[in-house]
């Protein structure tokens, strides 16, 4: 049995890296303890390259036959890993792991063999984009596969992604000193009238996470009722992929749940997913109730959030993806993630075609936002 420490990788031999292609799902889930500590040294590593959080999604989104998971090794020890899936429809298309319901895609490269991993992992995508185009949807700007992109020899092409909001590592009274002095004094008042109201936060212990994702979930159909509403968040698969995957998670601190109480009785509940830079508020559920009272969700979830982004491991707190008028209240950054298409010269029309596709959708989009309301 190994006594290596949890989050350490053991010193680079200087040897020949290997590499190697992982198809088969019983094989992907036995990697969990040494990608967990590739996992755990990669500082760009956001909570949506957890081993639990990509084994699970595989699980509830997966097709058999599809699995494409990249792997570069120092001897026994994993250094480098792309986590992709050969993408459903004619068009042979790789793409990362988690798919629409995660927010930031990354492979992952150990620091310090990071170039010779980084060469490496670009030696072997370029192996498999000989018959298929690689396209890293959603990449946060410095992410791993921007090494990749770098050291990419063939056609390449990069294209914005979707919009995140971006708030630094601040306990909530430095969030508000940042705000105009008006704002700032309301936010204050907002967070007087939780106390005052009796409002009470708790985190959840992991043998009680599966209970409290299935009141989250709850409540969040409860709050959109009859609103729009994200469909893939009440279907059966996005429940039981959280269900598997967040208590291992929070088990290893990568993710956080917290209830919130009023008169002993839970009306809201928030997953905050967690890395070693990042904190990401992921979903929530609340009560009509805490609007009839005048209680101010957005803030009550930001308190609660902030209280694991400053302190001894500041992390940036991602808004993540969307663009919604009230995150901009707390005066955040706006992130750009990038999209990353990556060919060999037999699948270069492939790479045509995509950017074709992206130029209609951005056309269309842009039709759209400048057509009048009705």
């Amino acid at each position: 049995m190994s006594t290596m420490a949890e989050g350490t990788l053991p010193v680079a031999t200087g040897g020949p890296l290997t590499t190697g292609l992982c198809v088969d799902e019983a094989e992907f889930a036995s990697l969990s303890g040494s990608w967990q500590r590739l996992y755990r040294v990669c500082g760009e590593a956001t909570p949506f390259q957890s081993h639990a959080w990509l084994t699970s999604w595989w699980r509830s989104y997966g097709r058999p036959g599809r699995l494409r998971v990249l792997l570069v090794r120092d001897g026994g020890e994993l250094v480098a890993a792309a986590p992709l899936m050969r993408a459903p429809g004619p068009v042979p298309v790789l793409r990362p792991l988690g798919g629409a319901i995660s927010d930031f895609a990354d492979v992952l490269l150990a620091p310090d063999c990071r170039e010779r991993a980084a060469d490496a992992l670009t030696a072997g995508l370029r192996g498999l984009a000989r018959t298929a185009l690689i396209d890293f949807r959603e990449v946060r700007p410095g992410a791993c596969v921007e090494s990749v992109h770098e050291r990419w020899r063939g056609p390449r092409r990069e294209l914005a992604d979707s919009v995140c909001l971006e708030l630094p590592p601040l306990p909530m009274a430095g969030l508000a000193e940042r705000l105009p002095a008006g704002t700032a004094q309301r936010a204050r008042a907002k967070l007087r009238k939780l106390a005052a109201a009796g409002v009470r936060g708790r985190v959840v212990p992991a043998d009680e996470v599966e209970r409290s994702l299935g009141t989250l979930l709850r409540l969040h159909e409860l709050q959109w009722r009859g609103r729009k509403v994200t469909s893939e968040h009440l279907r059966p698969r996005f429940r039981e992929h959280l269900l598997r995957s967040v208590r291992p998670m929070v088990a290893a601190g990568d993710a956080v749940v917290t209830e919130f109480q009023l008169d002993g009785e839970v009306l809201a509940a928030d997953l905050t997913l967690l890395s070693s830079r990042l904190a990401g508020g992921y979903l929530y559920g609340a009560h009509p109730r805490l609007r009839e009272l005048k209680i101010d969700v957005a803030t009550m979830l930001l308190d609660a959030c902030t209280r694991h982004t400053a302190g001894e491991q500041p992390r940036t707190l991602s808004l993540l993806r969307g663009d919604e008028p009230y995150k901009h209240r707390w005066r955040p950054e706006q992130v750009t993630n990038r999209r990353f298409l990556l060919a060999r010269g037999r699948t270069a029309p492939l790479l045509a075609a995509a950017m074709g596709e992206a130029s209609a959708r951005e056309w269309a989009r842009r039709r759209r936002a400048a057509a009048p309301s009705s």
